[in-house]
C-alpha cells in the first residue's frame, strides 16, 4: 500500500483518487476548498464535478496541502495548466522526502510554450523526485468514476518510474501501458483539445459526420507534424494518447472542449461559453500556444490556425470552415510522408 496524495479535486482528480483508493491506497485528495473536502469527507460525493460517482470512505480529502502531503510517496498533480507552476511551489515547500510525480493535466502554458512536465522540472529541485511521469489516453472521468473500462498510458524518460505509476493505477477496470515518448505522450493529450474544440463548432454549427471525420483525421495530421518537429514519436500518435484520445474527445458530450465548441459553433461568444461552462476548458489556451509553437517550429497548422482566428480574433465559425475548405489543392500523401519523416516524391 502506498500513501499518495492527489492535488486538484476536479472531476478528473476525483475519478483518479477512486481508481487509487479501490486499489487500496492511503488516498489523500487535495482542493484548495474547505467546503468541497468538507462535503467529501462527510458525503462521500463531489457534487459539482463527479456527481454519478460513489467516494470509497478509506479516501480523505483536505485543504492544507502540507497535511495532504504528509509523509506520502508519491504526488499525483491534477491541477490546471495554469494552476501548475503555483501548486509546484507551494509542494516544493511542503515535502519531506523523495516521491514519484505523476501529472494527468493535458495542456501546453501559452506564455512559455513549455509542455506541463518541463513546468514541474522548472519549479521543482531535482532531489525530490526521480522523474515526471506522465498519465494521459481516452478517459473520461465521469466513465472512471464509474468503474467502467479505460485504458490509458503513462511515460518517463525513467522506465522504472513509469512502472511504479503502473502499478498504482493498474486494476480490472483501469489498464495502464507504459510508453518511453514523454513528448508525444503529453502533446497528443493537449493538442487533441484543439481538434475537439473545432469537433464542437462542426456540430454547432449544424454539419454531419463527414465534416467532423475530415477534422478529426486532418487534426491527427496537425498533431502529428507538431509533434515530430519537437523529437515525439509519430508511432504514439497512432495510439492512445493520439487517435484514441482524439476519437473520444472529439465525439462525447462528456468532452468539456467539445461541449464548449458546440456553443461557439452556435452563436455564443468565448465569455459566456467559459461562464457556462464552469469548469476549466484547457483547449483554448492550449490553442494559442500551438498557434504560437507551429510559427516556431514552421509547421503548417490550419485547423489549429483557424479556431485561434476565432478563439481570439472575432473570426465567424462558417467563415473558418469555408477557408479551411477552399485551402489550395495537396496531396493527402505528402502529409502522411511528413508525419513519418520521410520523404515524399510524386
Amino acid at each position: 500500500m502506498a500513501k499518495v496524495a492527489v492535488l486538484g479535486a476536479g472531476s478528473w482528480g476525483t475519478a483518479l483518487s477512486i481508481v487509487l483508493a479501490d486499489n487500496n491506497h492511503d488516498v489523500r485528495l487535495w482542493t484548495h476548498r474547505e467546503d468541497q473536502a468538507e462535503e467529501i469527507n462527510r458525503t462521500h460525493k463531489n457534487a459539482r464535478y463527479l456527481k454519478e460517482a460513489t467516494i470509497p470512505s478509506s479516501l480523505t480529502a483536505y485543504s492544507d496541502l502540507e497535511k495532504a502531503l504528509d509523509d506520502v510517496t508519491a504526488v499525483v498533480l491534477v491541477v490546471p495548466t495554469k494552476a501548475i507552476r503555483e501548486v509546484c511551489q507551494k509542494v516544493k515547500q511542503a515535502l519531506t522526502r523523495k516521491v514519484t510525480i505523476i501529472h494527468a493535466t493535458k495542456g501546453i502554458d501559452p506564455d512559455s510554450l513549455k509542455r506541463v512536465s518541463e513546468m514541474i522540472q522548472e519549479e521543482m529541485p531535482q532531489e525530490q523526485y526521480e522523474d515526471v511521469v506522465v498519465l494521459s489516453g481516452p478517459s473520461h472521468a465521469e466513465e472512471v468514476g464509474l468503474r467502467q473500462p479505460t485504458t490509458v498510458t503513462v511515460s518517463s524518460h525513467t522506465i522504472a518510474e513509469a512502472e511504479v505509476a503502473q502499478d498504482l493505477f493498474i486494476n480490472e477496470n483501469f489498464r495502464v501501458y507504459t510508453n518511453p515518448d514523454v513528448v508525444g505522450v503529453e502533446l497528443g493529450g493537449a493538442l487533441k483539445n484543439i481538434i475537439a474544440l473545432g469537433a464542437g463548432i462542426s456540430d454547432g454549427l449544424g454539419y454531419g459526420d463527414n465534416a467532423k471525420s475530415a477534422l478529426i483525421t486532418r487534426g491527427l495530421a496537425e498533431i502529428a507534424r507538431l509533434g515530430t518537429s519537437m523529437g515525439a514519436n509519430p508511432l504514439t500518435f497512432a495510439g492512445l494518447t493520439g487517435v484514441g484520445d482524439l476519437i473520444v474527445t472529439c465525439t462525447s458530450q462528456h468532452s468539456r472542449n467539445w461541449r464548449a465548441g458546440n456553443m461557439l459553433g452556435k452563436g455564443y461568444a468565448l465569455d459566456e461559453v467559459l461562464d457556462h461552462m464552469g469548469m476549466v476548458v484547457e483547449g483554448v489556451r492550449t490553442t494559442n500556444a500551438a498557434y504560437k509553437l507551429s510559427k516556431q517550429q514552421q509547421v503548417e497548422m490550419p485547423i489549429t490556425e483557424g479556431i485561434e482566428q476565432l478563439l481570439f480574433h472575432g473570426a465567424h465559425p462558417k467563415d473558418v470552415v469555408d477557408q479551411l475548405m477552399t485551402r489550395g489543392r495537396r496531396h493527402e500523401m505528402e502529409d502522411l510522408a511528413d508525419i513519418l519523416g520521410n520523404q515524399f516524391s510524386s
